[in-house]
């Protein structure tokens, strides 16, 4: 669906017009009868198509981000399911101030997944935001949100596309070609040079599968940036939980256990394309956990890159072996470091703790989280703060190994999870670090608000968000 701005002197025709209700005494009244008779209701995701009017209805009740991007996705999806071509939206003075939210929420409301379909349908379809006057800050919104919403978009096909169409090495396509049309620097690891650089606790993850284990490090170095942030994201192609294998109906969905690579891939895209002074780089562990008689086991002891050991009591427990060398390389590599964010479909036990739609943050500075909060609502995700405390931590602790890689207890599992990442997190970048807990709204099997089945694309808005507001 193509979106665009024109002005209301242009007198330009349109099939349909969506008008967003907030009161029922605002709406004329020979439609307002009609709405009275199908039982309208002023209510987030209530929608009447009035045929006859050529009138698309939708309820909202508030002035927010959420209330307002849910609203125009439910418009958006009932236009769609017409045959109609063409739709407007007319920005009053209220709206104008919420047009990020009504751009966005249009282009996710609009998103559908068919790369699989045998019979996909070609509709050619417009939605135009009508206003009395162009102005320039709604020009310069309408830019930069479609460029955001349509990467969020882009997620959510990666997450989506099946586990033997995305590998490792699919990957490193995305981001070569990524680096190609943004003229950014890329380089790979493979697995020799995952064993060169002792980072045996990400390569021991991906030994069983037949596509190789890939860390890749993208760089978008502006000039004259002012700060520098380093993404990190959990790329597992597919999960299978190894010899701790899972049981059949947890092992569906796990395409989605890449969630975290993709937003930080496609969060450098948007941030290079906005060309925005930051500094930023994205490493991704492209790893697939299989099982095979060179597998990882439950015993094994485990030396992640800066030297620290590891205890294996449960393979599925991998993307924080993933992350921990990822994070190690991070460090290594890199000099001068303001922040490290990680993203990662990391635990069950955070969306136990926080449902479905939620995102878990943790790290060690309570300043940085509360600003990583106030980015997520702001961007239009949900998320909340998970505190460390003492005594999680001795829930990770092994006789035999310097950490151990699951809690001795299944209360706090989110927690405990982050807290074993803390572990190689440097003493210096202590308070530069947040983790992003995504398991919970990355891939649900049912629509929500502007959210479709399946990937959401989670972790792109925030990250951009949290970037942009750190240079403020």
């Amino acid at each position: 669906m193509k979106v665009n701005i024109i002005d209301i002197s242009k007198n330009k025709e349109f099939d349909l017009e969506i008008i967003l209700v907030k009161d029922l005494k605002a709406v004329e009244n020979l439609d307002s009868e009609l709405l009275s008779n199908l039982d309208f209701k002023v209510k987030d995701e209530t929608v009447a198509l009035l045929v006859e009017r050529k009138r698309i209805y939708v309820g909202f009740e508030e002035f927010s981000y959420d209330s307002l991007a849910i609203a125009i996705s439910a418009g958006v999806k009932r236009f769609l399911s017409t045959k109609f071509k063409s739709a407007k939206l007319v920005i009053n003075s209220e709206l104008k101030t919420h047009f990020k939210a009504l751009v966005e929420g249009a282009i996710l409301g609009s998103y559908s997944f068919v790369n699989y379909k045998s019979e996909k349908e070609n509709k050619k379809q417009e939605l135009s935001f009508v206003l009395e006057e162009r102005e320039q800050e709604l020009n310069t919104i309408l830019k930069e949100s479609l460029i955001i919403a349509n990467a969020v978009n882009c997620a959510r096909d990666m997450v989506n596309t099946t586990p033997q169409d995305f590998t490792p090495k699919t990957f490193v396509k995305e981001a070569q070609k990524i680096a190609k049309d943004l003229d950014l620097e890329c380089d790979i690891l493979g697995e020799k040079e995952l064993e060169k650089q002792k980072m045996m606790s990400m390569y021991s993850v991906g030994k069983a599968s037949i596509h190789e284990s890939q860390l890749i490090h993208l760089k978008y170095k502006p000039k004259k940036a002012k700060t520098k942030v380093v993404l990190v994201g959990k790329g597992l192609t597919y999960d299978s939980g190894g010899l701790s294998l899972k049981p059949a109906d947890f092992m569906v969905t796990m395409k989605a256990d890449k969630s975290g690579g993709v937003a930080v891939l496609n969060a450098i895209k948007t941030i290079a394309e906005l060309k925005l002074p930051i500094e930023v780089h994205a490493i991704i562990g492209a790893v697939e956990n299989m099982i095979g008689g060179n597998a990882y086991k439950p015993d094994d002891i485990l030396k992640a890159k800066n030297g620290k050991t590891i205890e294996v009591r449960n393979t599925d427990a991998e993307g924080r072996l993933v992350l921990a060398d990822c994070l190690c390389y991070a460090q290594d590599e890199i000099k001068g470091i303001d922040y490290i964010f990680d993203f990662a479909t990391l635990t069950g036990a955070c969306v136990v703790g926080l449902g479905e739609y939620t995102t878990g943050i943790m790290g060690n500075s309570e300043s940085l989280k509360q600003k990583a909060l106030e980015a997520c609502q702001y961007s239009g995700e949900y998320a909340t703060k998970l505190d460390f405390n003492r005594y999680l931590k001795k829930c990770i602790k092994s006789e035999i190994a310097d950490v151990c890689n699951i809690s001795n207890t299944r209360y706090g599992g989110a927690i405990t999870a982050g807290m074993f990442l803390d572990n190689f997190i440097y003493e210096e970048n202590k308070d530069k670090w947040i983790h992003f807990d995504i398991a919970g709204p990355a891939f649900v099997e049912k629509a929500w608000g502007y959210n479709p089945y399946g990937a959401s694309g989670t972790g792109v808005r925030m990250a951009i968000q949290f970037i942009k507001d750190l240079t403020k």
